[in-house]
């Protein structure tokens, strides 16, 4: 009866041990399941946020750095808002006698002043500057040479 006794004490005790050896591997895998999941929301977090400031570096260069300034003259042959999804100023201006010698440029939508004189001097000579970007977006032109100031050639 003792041996009974002691051996159902053994065996419940047995089965407590790997009832609560179970449960703390339970508990300890969960523990590494949720610092697993923390992690990776970290990283996914840590790579969204670095594309976003890659996306926002782009456009900010792309927007504010010219690659180049200057001048051209020549007559204005064309002017006109034109576009499908996004309507932008576009123009021509004939430097010579050749179909080759023509310059394609862009007026953003904010120079207003701009896109007023270059509409009173359609089809006379006249004189540009320009900042020529190294890319552009279809929101503000079809060409890389964006006028910034337009005035009758002497």
């Amino acid at each position: 009866m003792v041996n009974t006794v002691i051996g159902l004490k053994i065996s419940i005790n047995c089965e407590l041990i790997l009832f609560i050896s179970t449960k703390k591997c339970t508990f300890v895998t969960s523990i590494l399941s949720i610092e697993i999941i923390y992690f990776m929301k970290k990283i996914i977090v840590s790579i969204i946020l670095v594309l976003t400031l890659i996306v926002a570096g782009y456009f900010t260069f792309v927007y504010y750095v010219s690659y180049s300034e200057g001048y051209r003259a020549g007559e204005l042959i064309k002017f006109s808002h034109k576009g499908l999804g996004f309507k932008t100023w576009e123009g021509e201006l004939s430097q010579g006698v050749s179909e080759a010698q023509r310059f394609e440029f862009s007026v953003e939508d904010r120079e207003k002043k701009v896109i007023q004189d270059l509409k009173d001097m359609q089809g006379k000579m006249v004189k540009l500057t320009y900042k020529e970007r190294y890319a552009t977006f279809p929101w503000l032109g079809d060409t890389k040479y964006f006028v910034i100031k337009a005035e009758l050639a002497k």
